[in-house]
């Protein structure tokens, strides 16, 4: 799908693929099939999980991110129920190779497995496979099935993956027959065209009775499909056509990075090793460089000036076989076979064409760091970007250069790449929302006016009196500091050159009250909102009423995450921005009544019994994140282990959730108390100006001081007299040449061996 057409095929326009069909529905139209091939097919299993592949399919099978991935991962493996999770390694031990074929034959047949045991070797020249593959552990494997009642949830998905996985590795190849027929169609007014399908029928499935990769199990979805409409033909045969349609095609972009994706970009590259896989995927996903849609990773604004400022001043650093050839250079240094003070060296002065640290370091320093977050859209268009906004700004013809340039806020959830000159344009063409006064506030006699600004459309009151006595301040102040910058300019007496003074430092001016502001609801339009509508949204929170049994009110407003009601502490969602308005006491109480849920609210039950006769609630059995639990919308109880959901009826769910009431709510754990400050020892050389005379006479228990410990370790020679270090920044290249006892005023790092 890169948009080559292949070497015979002629591009159709829309208008001639339409004349085709419709000329092919003529009765004297005719398809014969010309040609039918028939090949072999045959598919290995894949090998075992080794880290990256585990991340890859958790991805795409389950749903899961890199970093749950490795989490559940890490409790299957301190459970004992797999072997350890951070390999690249896909090979297995003969035990295992044993225990996985032997389950193979038990549960799929004997001609289900080949004759000899499947061996499987890294690709990846970096790999260290110190570690076998991810695998169930054990010498006999067990089922996802016998772990049902220990494993619950993500465990037991993860478990149930990695299981099939491995007894998939060792069994016999997918077979079958791909078959692709030529068909030719003749039509009135046309030249022959020649029409392909193609479908591959399994016949022996093999190993795609344990497993099948995602991306297999999308293509033989899709093969499945070709295959029930593929019929039994002959060459030569005529066909009957039924059907004949005109669609046409799009050469698609290359698809986003996902998380799954980019974990295998990362080991192709040789960037990181298994264990810092998940990790660098949440970092620069915390620091907000990236963000998901659906299963894509879209870079936000910010991560465009970072990659700009890291490839600038840190080309060397960031590059791909820079960061894959330390990865081997620290392998060397590890196996002995190359020295680290010299390579710390060379890594912080440069060497040969590498720069060092230290010049990109004074490169960063002297770089434009306006050019850095600029963009020139267009001439006129430039795109700034800030760490929580990105803005276009427009330069309109004929404007003064000194007065501000106009901004235009991007469309919050704008991806970059949706951002063309066309896109720019169209938002700088678009009418400019002034600001609109809807009336005064009977109340207070401020001005109520409706606003377009950078989070979005708002209302907010505007005290007439405040404004225009700050606007007279301001134009006064300016007009001050004018006659000041004339009165004080001076000319040069030689060169005529016109001298003008520094200006002076502005003064903090004093913060107005701030007014109230709200923002408008998503279904709201500042060009339309009315008066009362923006009094209503200024006068939020809304009282509802005081709960009965409580006495704490009520009160209804619009937070971050939407609409919702707020009693003391606890809060409920409310199903849209309207019912802000019009829920009344009752409809609230009974947003109180029902429980509160999470991110899971619409997960369905498991069974549901009569209510509870403590809180009067009816009880339901529910699948959680950590496994099957028992609730009646105020308590949450775990099922056990080891008991079978299914087998909870009503009395034991009243037991569990009577348990859970009698243990109180969860004790929060209490903070590490920060670790003791060292004491501070005596400078080494003031102790050594007087050694410690030695006494045999009386034995004390003291510990011994600082001075005489330096004195015994200056005595036995393992430490030398060291000049004392004058920090000045960053070292400078000149002074790698000066020695310890030189008086140049500034040490360049020594790099020594840990025994020295």
């Amino acid at each position: 799908d890169n948009g080559t057409l292949a070497a015979r095929a002629r591009a159709l326009s829309e208008t001639e693929a339409r004349s085709l069909t419709d000329a092919m529905r003529l009765p004297s139209a005719s398809c014969t099939v010309t040609k039918l091939e028939t090949k072999p097919y045959s598919k290995r299993p894949a090998a075992p999980f080794t880290t990256s592949t585990l991340q890859q399919e958790g991805v795409n099978k389950l749903g899961f991110s890199s970093r749950q991935t490795m989490s559940v991962a890490q409790r299957l493996y301190e459970n004992g129920h797999i072997t350890y999770m951070r390999t690249d390694s896909p090979s297995l031990s003969a035990q295992a190779m044993n225990a996985a074929r032997s389950q193979a034959v038990s549960m799929y047949g004997a001609d289900q497995v080949p004759d000899a045991p499947r061996l499987y070797s890294g690709k990846n020249k970096s790999a260290q496979e110190a570690h076998e593959a991810i695998r169930p552990a054990g010498e006999t494997f067990k089922t996802p099935a016998e772990l049902s009642t220990v494993l619950r949830g993500e465990e037991l998905k993860l478990y149930e993956l990695i299981w099939k996985r491995t007894v998939a590795s060792q069994m016999a190849d997918a077979k079958g027959q791909t078959a692709t027929v030529t068909i030719a169609a003749e039509a009135d007014g046309f030249d022959t065209a020649e029409f392909t399908a193609s479908g591959t029928v399994i016949t022996f499935r093999g190993f795609m009775n344990a497993y099948e990769e995602e991306i297999a199990v999308e293509r033989n979805a899709q093969d499945t499909q070709d295959d029930a409409k593929l019929p039994q033909m002959t060459e030569g045969q005529v066909l009957v056509l039924a059907e004949v349609t005109a669609k046409g095609h799009d050469t698609t972009p290359p698809a986003r990075y996902t998380e799954a994706s980019i974990v295998k970009k990362l080991e192709e590259l040789g960037i990181g090793r298994p264990s810092t896989y998940a990790s660098t995927i949440s970092t620069i996903m915390d620091r907000g460089y990236v963000t998901s849609k659906g299963k894509a990773l879209v870079p936000s604004w910010i991560a465009f000036v970072v990659v700009r400022l890291m490839e600038e001043s840190f080309a060397d650093l960031v590059s791909y076989d820079f960061t894959a050839a330390m990865e081997d250079d620290l392998d060397r240094i590890a196996n002995g076979m190359a020295d680290r003070g010299e390579w710390l060296k060379d890594f912080y002065f440069g060497a040969g064409e590498q720069r060092g640290l230290l010049a990109t370091a004074e490169n960063l320093i002297t770089s434009d760091k306006q050019s850095l977050n600029s963009v020139v859209i267009a001439d006129d268009i430039t795109l700034r970007i800030w760490p929580t906004n990105a803005y276009l700004e427009i330069d309109e013809p004929g404007a003064d250069e000194e007065e501000p340039k106009r901004k235009i806020y991007l469309p919050e959830g704008m991806a970059p790449d949706e951002l063309t000159e066309a896109r720019a344009r169209e938002l700088a063409a678009a009418p400019v929302a002034g600001d609109r006064v809807l009336g005064i506030n009977p109340d207070n006699g401020k001005q109520v006016v409706a606003k377009d600004g950078r989070f979005g459309p708002y209302v907010t009151e505007v005290d007439l009196e405040l404004a225009a006595a700050a606007a007279e301040a301001e134009k006064t102040e300016a007009l001050a500091a004018k006659e000041l910058a004339a009165a004080n300019t001076t000319v040069d007496p030689v060169t005529g050159e016109v001298i003008e003074p520094k200006a002076p430092k502005k003064k903090a001016k004093v913060a107005p009250p701030k007014e109230r502001t709200a923002s408008l609801f998503k279904s709201m339009d500042p060009s339309t909102v009315d008066f009362e509508t923006a009094l209503s949204l200024l006068n939020l929170p809304r009282e509802v009423g005081a709960d009965p049994e409580t006495g704490d009110m009520i009160l209804a407003q619009n937070g971050r995450f939407g609409a919702y009601l707020k009693k003391g502490t606890d809060t409920r969602s409310l199903d849209n921005e309207s019912q802000i308005f019009g829920i009344d006491l009752a409809g609230a109480l009974e947003k109180f009544a029902q429980p509160k849920y999470g991110a899971r609210q619409g997960a369905s039950s498991i069974a549901e019994f009569e209510a509870d006769p403590t809180s009067g609630k009816a009880i339901k059995v529910k699948d959680g994140r950590f496994g099957p639990y028992v609730t009646d919308g105020e308590t949450n109880a775990t099922i056990p282990r080891g008991e079978k959901v299914e087998e909870v009826d009503y009395e034991r769910a009243i037991e569990l959730l009577a348990e859970k009431r009698a243990k109180g709510p969860a004790v929060p754990r209490a903070k590490k108390a920060p670790a003791k400050k060292a004491a501070v020892k005596k400078p080494a050389a003031s102790a050594a100006k007087k050694p410690a005379v030695r006494k045999s006479a009386v034995k004390k228990p003291a510990a011994k001081t600082a001075a005489s410990t330096t004195a015994n370790t200056i005595r036995k020679g393992t430490a030398a007299k060291r000049t004392p270090v004058v920090k000045t920044g960053l070292p400078s290249r000149a002074g790698a040449g000066a020695s310890a006892g030189s008086e140049s005023g500034a040490r360049v790092p020594t790099f020594k061996d840990a025994g020295q």
